[in-house]
């Protein structure tokens, strides 16, 4: 047995030694056996013991296993049938469907679970050696962790020889239902029933010993039942299939380990947890007062540290993983600004609102709600959400399983498919209570029928096959990290807004360049902060007006960490947040556009291949809605209206006067709210003509899209703009994203602009210049994801574009 050793069987021995040889060896890993083997599995074991009787020159002998032993006798007598002339089951572990939970795969997760908490304990934990002669060991985990069931209800199948089962009714480890399913598997086996739990043998030997002295005696009299021997009707039930309907409830300590873990499983996902545990109510597996209690237990416990964590921490959590995952300052401050205005009534309506819990009991503690009160309402929350989620997923997922067979026939499919099916439901359900929750759900359908908002990967799947695909046919399927010689891989990942700037004020560039000052971000000492606000005052005294200012990092994209900033506190708090190097620029009004700009290097100028006008969204009061119903009632923008909402979380009350007018973004980035219209009829002969100059002024590149602001449309046409940024080989036509177009144009546009950098790069390598390979590709992905730190500029590094006239 696992995790027992030789000495637990001496008084068993005792009795069955008046009359036989026995051997009681300890298995590899218990006991007195060497503990560092490379398998534990029941299986490896049954190699061992093999090994053992050829060592003693044992040709034939009875074999006994109790609990996981059982396993191992089952494994020998399948292997080497001809050396077992018996087999006694005492306890016996056995088919799966009986072991644990019923599956395989939750099984398993639960060992390994098990496995890495005593290897924590053995490696983490100072213990002094005690643990070193522990019974729950790193051998037992792995035992269990090793061992597949499966391939044993074959095996009890299979036998031949006289087999013996003995099991206790009481037995919580090993339920009695198993030693039954045992019974009929083996048509000729004996069952023999005795009252007590799975350690009986070690506290009445006696008892158990006298049913083996007699069985014994009748295999070698010749009296015992073999297979040959079984009842045409043993044989038949042998033959039926198991009916997965015939699994008794889980119970005792497979049960206590179920509560257990689904307490733990809260702290991932309360939702996903309860669900999961009402389809297991509903299948008959679970009871439902353990199922709720458990669920019930593992929600106040993760929901109070939530709580601590923001009573005890502050903000200063949501820099520590994994609340900087699942918490952003806007929500908290969408909380707060709700508890304060509402009490403690929130923490009960959050229970029910998706998405609501994490922020308020979070906020919560950042405001010092009173503990009790907090505990209060929330168990009264807990206590009427949890039992409603349970009870729900178990009529659902019972009628499911009723009415779909095969989802009890293969158990670990079913559960997923019919956890996937409630979990639906459910959320579906909670967030149809609410008008928000509606809103928010038609949004998401939107979301999914409006290619703009797919995910990018779901857009740039089939464009990566097309374009690998003329790479190949090219020679070259990395040709496109040569587009633009002059920006680090074509400006694929990682690239310097700063450098970038820099080449283009070397030429006409300069003449549309808004005052640029880049400096050093966050992190910095006292001294080295004080020097950047010297740099940064001055860079703001010789602009015509001081704010306001757009703070920018100098690698980033989709406007991540894009700021406009009104003063210098908000000036300030940019400057920390931003990581690495940071660009303060001037404000440039007017209206933003985008122009895709492109040039084969065999041509004497290049080409406009997309406009496109990117205005912010904005909302018009009528007097009677509150901002928080004009977003969600606008189907322009519900598709973005989490964003919204979690950007005006503190004006959401606010109702905008009749014919009012207020601006949701000022930045011109997609995925912060902009809309991007086709705008081709603002190209003109001035416009291209312009925009090829300041792109030939730039030696080195080739394609990209310059982000611009100019007074209007009609000053566009006349080449009268500034540039905020020019952006490399990830840049896109950004027409294509106009409402009005499907997702076949677009990607056939992304297709043709890939085609075209692979066809510029390749003509660029045939000139000289550096293609790289997939490995610097692959690590400068990793180095952008990881955000590696940057040197400092230093008290004498900083520097503005375009270059001062002193500066030369």
């Amino acid at each position: 047995g696992s995790p027992g050793s030789k000495r637990d069987f001496h008084a068993l021995a005792e009795h069955l030694r008046q009359t036989r040889r026995v051997l009681i060896p300890d298995l590899p890993g218990f006991g007195d056996s060497e503990r560092d083997v490379a398998d534990y599995s029941i299986r490896s074991h049954a190699d061992y013991v093999l090994q053992l009787l050829d060592a003693l020159h044992i040709e034939r002998a009875h074999v006994l296993g109790f609990s996981m032993g059982g396993g191992v006798a089952l494994e020998l007598a399948g292997e080497v049938p001809g050396r077992v002339a018996s087999l006694t089951l005492l306890s016996s572990i056995g088919v799966q469907e009986l072991e644990l939970m019923g599956d395989w795969h939750l099984n398993h997760a639960i060992h390994f679970l098990q496995w890495v908490a005593l290897v924590a304990v053995r490696d983490l934990v100072p213990h002094f050696g005690l643990f070193d002669g522990s019974v729950l060991s790193v051998a037992y985990a792995r035992n269990f962790l090793d061992t597949d069931q499966r391939p044993l209800r074959a095996r009890l199948r299979a036998l031949a020889m006289p087999v013996l089962i003995l099991h206790g009714r009481d037995d919580v480890l090993v339920p009695y239902a198993a030693a039954e399913e045992h019974h009929r598997l083996v048509p000729q086996s004996e069952l023999v029933t005795l009252q007590g739990n799975h350690f009986l043998v070690f506290r009445r030997p006696d008892e158990v010993a006298t049913p083996i002295l007699g069985f014994l005696e009748d295999v070698e009299a010749g009296r015992a039942r073999t297979r040959a021997d079984a009842s045409a009707e043993r044989i038949a039930a042998a033959a039926k299939r198991f009916d997965p309907r015939d699994v008794p409830p889980v119970s005792g300590f497979a049960l206590v380990v179920f509560c257990v873990l689904a307490a733990l499983s809260t702290f991932v996902s309360e939702d996903l947890t309860c669900i999961a545990v009402g389809a297991m109510v509903g299948d008959g597996r679970i009871p439902f007062l353990a199922g709720v209690l458990a669920c019930l237990v593992g929600i106040y416990v993760g929901d109070m540290l939530l709580f601590l964590a923001g009573r005890v921490l502050g903000r200063r959590a949501l820099r520590i993983w994994p609340l900087n995952r699942m918490l952003t300052e806007e929500r908290v401050a969408s909380s707060s600004r709700w508890l304060s205005d509402r009490g403690a009534i929130v923490i009960l309506s959050s229970r029910f609102l998706p998405g609501a819990r994490l922020p308020t009991y979070f906020a919560a503690g950042v405001l010092r709600t009173g503990f009790w009160r907090f505990n209060l309402w929330f168990l009264g929350a807990a206590a009427l959400w949890t039992p409603l989620v349970v009870w729900g997923s178990s009529r659902v997922g019972g009628a499911l399983g009723d009415r779909f067979v095969f989802l009890r026939e293969h158990v670990g499919l079913g559960f997923v498919l019919t956890l996937l099916v409630l979990w639906v439901c459910v959320r579906g359900a909670l967030a149809l209570v609410t008008a928000r929750g509606r809103a928010l759900v038609r949004g998401r359908f939107l979301r999914i029928v409006r290619w703009e908002y797919w995910p990018r990967w779901v857009v740039y799947a089939p464009v990566a096959l097309a374009v690998a695909w003329h790479g190949l046919r090219r020679g070259r399927p990395f040709a496109f990290t040569a587009v633009n010689p002059a920006i680090p891989l074509g400006g694929l990942i990682g690239e310097s807004k700063s450098a970038i700037l820099a080449g283009l004020c070397e030429g006409r560039g300069a003449a549309h360049m808004p005052r640029t000052l880049v400096v050093d971000g966050g992190g910095l000492d006292r001294v080295s902060a004080a020097r950047r606000s010297e740099r940064v005052d001055a860079f703001r005294a010789r602009l015509a007006r001081p704010f306001p200012l757009v703070v920018k990092p100098d690698v980033g994209q989709r406007g991540d960490g894009v700021r406009i900033v009104r003063s210098e506190r908000e000036l300030d708090e940019a400057l920390e947040k931003t990581q690495g190097h940071a660009l303060v620029q001037e404000y440039c009004g007017g209206e933003e556009f985008g122009i895709f700009h492109a040039r084969l290097p065999s041509e004497p100028r290049g080409r406009v291949l997309s406009v496109a006008r990117k205005r912010p969204r904005f909302v018009v009061g009528d007097g009677t809605r509150s901002l928080e119903r004009l977003i969600l009632e606008d189907s322009r923008l519900v598709p973005q209206a989490r964003l919204f909402l979690d950007r005006f979380a503190e004006r959401l009350d606010e109702v905008p006067s009749d014919g009012e007018r207020i601006a949701l973004g000022e930045l011109g980035t997609h995925c912060r709210g902009a809309v991007f219209l086709e705008g081709a009829d603002l190209l003109t002969r001035e416009l291209e003509e312009e925009v090829a100059q300041v792109a030939a002024g730039y030696s080195g590149f080739f394609l990209g899209r310059f982000d611009l602001k100019a007074p209007s449309g009609e000053a566009l046409s006349r080449g009268e703009f500034q540039i905020l940024e020019l952006n490399g080989l990830t840049s896109e036509p950004a027409h294509i994203y106009d409402p009005s177009y499907g997702p076949l144009t677009g990607m056939r546009a992304l297709v043709q602009t890939w085609r075209l950098a692979i066809d510029i790069g390749s003509e660029n390598a045939r000139a000289g210049a550096r293609v790289s390979g997939p490995v610097e590709v692959l690590g400068a992905l990793w180095r952008y994801r990881r955000r590696s730190a940057v040197e400092p500029l230093g008290p004498e590094g900083w520097f503005e574009l375009p270059p001062l006239e002193e500066d030369g």
